[in-house]
């Protein structure tokens, strides 16, 4: 899948799957399965949305279904759906190509992104890891198997991994942009994007298409690897998802099967110094607890730290009010890592509880007036910082950092098969 003459970056242009050009591309498109994990009424909503019509709701499970007692039953469906589809001849391919995209939200500047596919021979979401794709939160392992249960029997995949690059010269996708631009391209899709998502467009670059675009951005990674030190991806959004299809790779792999279509997976690449990419905070919400608990827990724990450096002042809020929790900055080196620390502590002496990671305070306010949660609201994080602390400290603590508000996720459009044709389905 590397091209002549250049460099084993890490990333090539994937053989892309796209709906039928007649499909309701509103209808088609969904955001993230890992979105709105505590919102029931978000998935109903879409579901009705979508209704009966061609969409990446019927080959997807969201997250907030993960632990119902029918996945298993769903998972089947989905996997029996995907197939149905692509046997159909559904799908327009498209060979080796790349999409340019261009998303518009509420939020944030237009985003530009490049969907592609990255080897997985090349990242390692492991502590202390030194490979070229890192991820850039703490992968907890727990979450992989059933995900990977999802991917096992999946015919093809649908991208929601956000990648970034550190480009301060803009010197890929920008490029690229301006030249499809330029031009007038025809986009081979571009839709609004249903419950809140804004806009997008995406347009094909291939060999065929823009030749001298796709040759320039391999150029411009070959470049780019070369003033890497090691470090060129990091991911933004999807960690564990792509550890799932590495897990999923190696399993493969190591079984003696064919993986060669398993060993890359389609993400969308960005620039972190893209203007439509804006770190927010991911903020904390504790359910089945009781709040004077969670205090009192918290002031036992970190009393027995040093408090010499200070302390993390952070907000919290339940049903009752509002108020503010100290913990001691010698818990961590950034206020994310030190909260998650105690809240970690807490629900392992307290198993009944659980943790949900809400992007927005609006919501974290809901959550803490409507279902008793008690809420906590976390700063946002410096972009700038992103690779240089990966680089020293390692994956960060879980849930730093969100690039975006939560409608401004990826969502589902583009496909690509991960079946090698002389394995089958097992």
């Amino acid at each position: 899948m590397i091209l002549k003459k250049h460099k084993n970056t890490g990333l090539t242009a994937p053989d892309i799957l796209l709906p039928a050009e007649n499909t309701d591309m509103y209808k088609w498109a969904v955001v993230a399965c890992d979105q709105y994990t505590s919102d029931p009424d978000y998935w109903r909503d879409v579901e009705n949305i979508v209704g009966d019509s061609d969409s990446t709701y019927n080959f997807m499970l969201p997250e907030i279904y993960l632990e119902e007692s029918d996945a298993d039953e769903r998972i089947e469906k989905i996997n029996a759906r995907m197939k149905e589809y692509a046997d159909s001849g559904f799908f327009r391919e498209f060979r080796n190509s790349f999409i340019l995209t261009r998303r518009k939200t509420p939020y944030s500047p237009v985003r530009t992104g490049l969907v592609a596919a990255v080897d997985l021979e090349k990242y390692d979401y492991n502590k202390g890891s030194a490979s070229l794709i890192r991820a850039t939160e703490g992968t907890v392992t727990e979450r992989i198997p059933p995900r990977m249960k999802i991917r096992k029997n999946a015919v093809f995949e649908m991208p929601h991994i956000m990648i970034l690059t550190d480009d301060p010269d803009r010197t890929v996708t920008e490029p690229a942009a301006r030249a499809i631009l330029s031009r007038g391209v025809k986009p081979v899709y571009d839709t609004d994007l249903m419950k809140g998502g804004g806009h997008i467009s995406g347009y094909l670059i291939n060999e065929e298409t823009e030749p001298d675009v796709f040759d320039g951005i391999f150029d411009a990674l070959d470049e780019l690897y070369d003033r890497s030190n090691g470090f060129m991806y990091a991911v933004g959004d999807g960690n564990h998802s792509l550890a799932s299809a590495k897990c999923h790779y190696e399993y493969l792999k190591q079984a003696g099967l064919p993986c060669e279509r398993a060993r890359y997976a389609m993400a969308e690449i960005v620039n972190l110094h893209d203007e439509g990419i804006i770190f927010r905070p991911i903020h904390r919400v504790l359910f089945g607890a009781d709040a004077k608990d969670v205090l009192s827990y918290t002031y036992d724990i970190t009393r027995t730290y040093d408090t010499s450096e200070g302390f993390y002042e952070i907000g919290y809020v339940t049903k009752d009010g509002r108020g503010t929790v100290r913990i001691p900055r010698s818990v961590h080196m950034l206020e994310c890592g030190a909260l998650q620390a105690v809240l970690d502590g807490y629900i392992s002496a307290h198993p009944s509880c659980r943790i949900d990671y809400i992007h927005g305070e609006d919501e974290v306010r809901q959550l803490a007036a409507s279902r008793g949660g008690m809420g906590f609201f976390l700063p946002e994080m410096s972009k700038d910082m992103l690779l240089p602390t990966v680089s020293r400290m390692g994956a960060l603590p879980r849930k730093t950092f969100s690039m975006g508000e939560a409608p401004e996720k990826r969502y589902y459009i583009e496909c690509r098969s991960i079946i090698d044709n002389q394995r089958k389905i097992f």
